[in-house]
């Protein structure tokens, strides 16, 4: 499969992340991701991404905080060329996964080559076997998928501590029609 876009957006209705991508053969596959899929994905994303890009032949990262140094470093080149302003092309010809977007429920990430294979599971509630697509992705597009998904968390504020609002001072207390001490 050859991936042509990715696109995460937040659905407020299902309090999910929509994540889409298309393929130069016209496929779109859909899966949504809920807070704590996206939550515990980002980090396991951004380890793998850390492992294979400290293994290549060319640079070697002895310890984690030289890993680290080494993915951001790979990171910001890839900001600098990636094209996010290019809307995402909703045209799909064919949806392998059906109409409805899989829910996933489990997530395996494995080092392959030059790349991270993505396993992706609806392991459902109704009996047979799971629902599966893996999705083998070069570093330079699991580098768009985390940047793409912390937009997307960020939007949704599910990074930040929910807002509460201030309370409201007894002299500016607006009367609740029906309720008496």
């Amino acid at each position: 499969m050859q991936i042509h876009q990715l696109n995460v957006s937040h659905n407020e209705r299902q309090d999910r992340l929509l994540l889409r991508l298309n393929t130069q053969t016209a496929e779109e596959f859909r899966f949504w991701l809920t807070r704590r899929m996206a939550l515990r994905l980002v980090p396991a994303l951004e380890q793998t991404i850390g492992r294979l890009e400290s293994t290549q032949a060319r640079v070697m990262a002895p310890d984690p905080a030289s890993q680290q140094i080494l993915t951001e470093l790979k990171r910001d080149a890839f900001m600098q060329k990636a094209d996010f302003k290019t809307p995402y092309v909703e045209q799909a010809q064919k949806l392998p996964l059906g109409d409805e977007p899989m829910l996933v429920t489990d997530v395996q990430l494995q080092l392959q080559g030059a790349g991270v294979l993505v396993t992706l599971q609806d392991k459902g509630a109704s009996p047979g076997p799971a629902q599966v697509c893996q999705l083998n992705l070069q570093a330079s597009l699991v580098h768009g998928l985390v940047h793409l998904l912390r937009q997307a968390m960020d939007k949704a504020q599910w990074t930040h501590p929910a807002q509460v609002p201030a309370p409201v001072s007894d002299q500016t207390a607006a009367p609740v029609s029906g309720y008496r001490h």
